[in-house]
């Protein structure tokens, strides 16, 4: 079955370039981008400067930062490389700049982001003002409720690691004429990582941990939003993670023969063939942490794993149960109850379940031992004196 392109609404698309962004840098902007790059904290780079630190002298440490954005003489250090936990027994490279080059991927960010919101598409989420996971998943209910009953749930292998250079500086030398900007971005892509006392350099992928590294990823993305449009596909995209929704299995499999060679000739991309797969709604299929079904949106298994081991760091049995694990506890369960429970998820079961597994940790933390007769001793009144809140508390009434 061939697909008829949609009729949409004309979005206004600046076609002109922007030049001179460079005389965009100011003294106001740059000390803007300190204030976020203080605000977020972080450690310190290779140079072992922290935020203290160059806080210290900070006029002349801005002074020189744009100065040297100004005239090109800029040189991004290597990022620092640690690793992250991501899921148990797994973890995920992260790149920490120094100060300085956090400042000035922030200017850039700033400089950069206004002139391509305009150019994203409307079904792409994520790493945007005024945009977040919720309404991607929002956005796939209702397709679903216009009878988009299949889904291509594309996994886009180790997007930011191995995106191509060359595609992100082509992307944006089609909207920005200032070389001295495009060649900062450069720069900042090429600038390696150290690691083991080596530096390594970077020959692909946006930097991790840098604040522009997002927008960077969506500038090069884009051109698989404007690919899916022209051809008339529904999709949703929340940075690496999209998924198409169609009304024919045909339809699916016919996206994916498609978007296969653009990702890998256009974007230096390839899907992972473990994770990506066609399937039916009813089916259901896993998207930014819900397991999504024609019937119900839920919290993911391994979202799940990922929040029981959070909470098994911090309740070992040999350690003492005080008012700092506690008030740590909170802000594990309220983070994960924010993004969970939503009028259009079915969490109720699995935060009951989950209250009485962490109670269960705290008991054991408490008396020393696992033990049913346990729960008489320390009831959830208890639990309430000591502060601890419940997933539950979370649970959105039902309106009306």
């Amino acid at each position: 079955m061939k697909i008829v392109p949609r009729k949409f609404e004309k979005r206004k698309i600046v076609k002109q370039k922007v030049h001179s962004l460079t005389g965009r840098i100011t003294p106001e902007l740059v000390y803007a981008a300190w204030r976020a790059v203080r605000g977020n904290r972080g450690a310190a780079g290779i140079d072992k400067v922290s935020v203290q630190m160059f806080e210290k002298n900070l006029q002349p440490n801005l002074d020189r930062v744009m100065r040297e954005l100004k005239d090109g003489t800029f040189r991004p250090m290597p990022a620092r490389r640690v690793y992250i936990p991501k899921a148990p027994g797994k973890f995920r490279p992260l790149g920490i700049p120094a100060v300085r080059d956090r400042i000035a991927q922030e200017v850039l960010r700033r400089l950069l982001s206004p002139l391509f919101e305009v150019r994203f598409h409307d079904d792409s989420y994520g790493f945007r003002p005024g945009r977040n996971a919720h309404q991607a998943v929002e956005r796939v209910l209702k397709l679903h409720r216009q009878r988009y009953t299949y889904v291509l749930d594309a996994d886009i292998k180790g997007c930011f690691d191995h995106i191509s250079h060359q595609a992100v500086m082509e992307e944006l030398a089609r909207v920005v004429a200032d070389g001295n900007i495009l060649r900062l971005v450069e720069k900042f892509l090429r600038a390696g990582v150290l690691e083991d006392g080596r530096v390594h350099p970077t020959r692909e992928g946006t930097p991790q941990g840098g604040v522009f590294s997002p927008l960077l990823a969506n500038i090069a993305l884009n051109v698989l939003d404007q690919f899916l449009e022209e051809r008339g596909y529904r999709f949703v995209r929340y940075a690496d993670d999209f998924v198409v929704l169609c009304r024919t299995r045909r339809q699916a499999e016919e996206a994916l023969a498609l978007i296969r060679p653009l990702l890998s000739e256009r974007l230096g991309l390839e899907l992972s063939p473990e994770k990506t797969k066609v399937t039916q709604f009813r089916k259901g299929f896993a998207f930014l942490g819900f397991d999504i079904t024609s019937w119900s949106v839920r919290m993911r298994a391994k979202s799940v794993e990922n929040f029981k081991s959070k909470i098994r760091n911090l309740t070992p049995r040999s350690h003492n149960l005080d008012a700092e694990v506690i008030e740590k506890l909170n802000a594990i369960i309220r983070g994960t109850a924010n993004y969970f429970a939503k009028e259009w998820s079915a969490c109720g079961d699995a935060y009951r379940t989950l209250d009485r597994w962490i109670r269960m940790r705290l008991r054991c933390m408490k008396l020393k031992r696992k033990s049913c007769y346990d729960n008489r001793r320390l009831r959830l009144k208890h639990f309430r004196r000591f502060g601890l809140v419940s997933l539950q508390d979370f649970i959105p009434c039902p309106q009306g």
